[in-house]
């Protein structure tokens, strides 16, 4: 084996070709959901969301409709059901340092593959167009399931070997709730913690700046008996995290959040300097930090 190799490569000039990868730190900059977007491929286990190809796309492929999930199964990038039906999937295993490239290369290798065919992804797919380039501008609508049902096609159902593996998977999902009162936002209970997360627009230093005089003030938490927790990095986002007590559902939280958005819209509002009071909250801030990407 090891012989041929080496002869392919003499054939083909003797080197094999490099693909140099090359980090993009907010991959998903420019779409109009930029915060759904890092919500669901760091947040959310299960959802959905309909994707709109740009025209020459979707002229091109007009039999043909995609759908965005938080996953899918084995971790895949991409499937293509019997009946022509793309599923791209945000949570993968293999991935380049352009998340925004990789989702493209595997929706544009999906619309190129059969009905049922195995997708051929590469893991690194060089310079390429990204999501920003093929797809529609506009809103997700997305769609928060509490099973992987969505996985699973209509004539394997009722397979008892796809039940079992469907029930398996399932059992790694843990409530959660879209809010309506702030966009990104995802109300979840996990274990006998509940919270809400907010992928917050925007400039990270500035979104910093604005949660730090939010603090400074004591108008951090979101509701009496909240906590804020902390924050995640995430593709070049800001994720804060608050804990709430465990028993009220996702939507007791809807006028607290809602009255916390104006807050945050009034102190983001604010372009002095931040005081002492806000620098020292704000160096308080960065150590309860934890980047996801």
């Amino acid at each position: 084996m090891g012989k041929r190799r080496k002869q392919d490569r003499a054939a083909s000039g003797g080197k094999r070709e490099k693909i140099r990868d090359v980090f993009v730190p907010r991959p998903f900059a420019g779409l109009a959901d930029e915060p759904d977007w890092v919500a669901l491929r760091e947040l959310v286990p299960a959802a959905t969301a309909p994707l709109i190809l740009e025209a020459e796309l979707a002229g091109k492929y007009a039999d043909r409709t995609v759908t965005l999930a938080t996953v899918l199964p084995m971790a895949a990038p991409a499937v293509v059901r019997a009946d022509g039906q793309i599923m791209i999937g945000l949570q993968r295993h293999a991935q380049s340092g352009d998340v925004s490239r990789d989702l493209a290369a595997a929706l544009l290798a999906a619309l190129e593959t059969a009905p049922g065919d195995t997708v051929p992804v590469p893991p690194l797919p060089g310079p390429g167009p990204r999501l920003q380039d093929v797809l529609a501008d506009g809103a997700l609508t997305v769609q928060v399931h509490d099973s992987f049902a969505f996985w699973v096609e209509p004539e394997t159902a009722a397979n008892p070997a796809v039940q079992a593996s469907l029930e398996r998977a399932d059992a790694s999902i843990y409530p959660t709730t879209r809010m309506a009162a702030a966009p990104a936002a995802y109300w979840c209970r996990v274990g006998e913690r509940a919270h809400v997360r907010w992928v917050l627009p925007g400039d990270e230093d500035r979104t910093l700046d604005t949660l730090a005089r939010l603090s400074a003030a004591g108008d951090l938490p979101i509701g009496p008996q909240t906590r804020f927790a902390g924050m995640f990095r995430a593709h070049g986002l800001l994720v804060p995290v608050w804990d709430l007590p465990s028993g009220p559902e996702a939507a007791e939280w809807e006028q607290p959040l809602a009255e916390f958005a104006e807050r945050l819209a009034a102190a983001a509002s604010v372009t002095d300097p931040l005081d002492a009071a806000a620098r020292r909250s704000r160096q308080g801030l960065l150590g309860r930090q934890l980047t996801l990407r």
